[in-house]
């Protein structure tokens, strides 16, 4: 098979198509014959070195993809072979099959493009996993998304307005801020040219946020917290900002609030196939009555990979990029 690699730590240059064997499904495992595959901010980090594949998964890149059920392994039980699937990866999903225990697939319904689904697995199970179970939205609260033009945030955009939150939303542009508005969003933030702490109070008439999704880290955390009401929650889920995060412990304390940070690539199988399991429970009714989908900015042609990360690295994107392989 197929498959793109990282040659050595670097610029998207260092992406490269090779031939690898092609992977044999274990015990409980699905392989699949894969249509698209996602891209994620990891990939990148994978790219430049400071993201090693955990142990057990394959080197290249690729943490979702879509595709058909090419074969099943021993202990596998309610899918079969030629089925619509989308999955969660540890890695390898820049290739033509990946290998993935089946607690990590999930069905693609009939009225959602193959091709499309490939960007919903990560966003779904990282939105679900960090700001409902953790979290712990629930209608009414109010939900700042940060990074709203994102896959991950045009999900969390969309998922929190289902499931009866207010959401508010921060961009890099006003057309991103229109973007998320148009996704849902009750209000968005240019956080170039506003202050989204400002802006968040203004749109609570002072009591301030309950959820925060953060995706920058450093100094937003500090800013994110004197955006909280109290007892309010933030959810640290990456790292753009390199300064170590400084938290004034008082404010912390007075707000009663907490700070959580999480990954999901490198849990236990049994946390992310719980994660899966809440996905499909209550997030993919939704995806099926078209009141979520995926938000896909981009499709580029597996041997275009370096393309689609310079595209990503751009920041101009709205919504997930897709590598397309079958």
């Amino acid at each position: 098979m197929r498959a793109v690699v990282v040659t050595q730590p670097g610029g998207p240059e260092v992406l490269a198509l090779e031939e690898r064997p092609d992977p044999v499904p274990g015990e409980h495992e699905l392989r699949i014959r894969v249509a698209a595959a996602g891209l994620n901010g990891a990939d990148l980090s994978q790219r430049r070195g400071f993201y090693p594949a955990p142990p057990g998964a394959p080197e290249w890149p690729g943490l979702e993809v879509s595709g058909t059920v090419d074969a099943v392994g021993p202990g596998v039980d309610g899918w079969s072979v030629g089925d619509r699937v989308c999955a969660l990866l540890p890695g390898g999903g820049y290739a033509e099959l990946v290998t993935v225990d089946a607690g990590l697939a999930l069905p693609v319904p009939e009225s959602v493009d193959l091709v499309e689904a490939a960007g919903l697995p990560e966003v779904a199970a990282t939105v679900w996993s960090n700001v409902f179970r953790i979290g712990r939205l629930v209608a009414g609260e109010t939900l700042l998304v940060h990074g709203g033009s994102s896959g991950i945030g045009s999900m969390a955009i969309q998922l929190g307005v289902a499931f009866g939150a207010e959401v508010i939303a921060t961009a890099g542009s006003a057309d991103k801020a229109a973007f998320c508005r148009e996704l849902g969003a009750q209000a968005a933030v240019d956080y170039r040219t506003q202050d989204f702490v400002e802006a968040a109070r203004a749109f609570t008439d002072g009591r301030g946020l309950d959820v925060v999704l953060d995706i920058v880290g450093g100094s937003y955390i500090a800013r994110d917290l004197e955006a909280l009401a109290v007892g309010g929650r933030i959810l640290s889920i990456a790292v753009r900002d390199r300064e170590p995060a400084a938290v004034d412990m008082g404010l912390l304390m007075r707000k009663r609030a907490s700070i959580h940070g999480t990954t999901l690539r490198a849990r236990p199988l049994a946390e992310r196939t719980a994660v899966i399991a809440g996905v499909r429970a209550a997030v993919w009714p939704l995806l099926a009555e078209g009141r979520v989908r995926p938000v896909i900015d981009s499709v580029f042609p597996l041997e275009d990979a370096a393309a689609a990360h310079r595209r990503m690295e751009s920041s101009a994107h709205r919504g997930k990029i897709l590598l397309r392989v079958g």
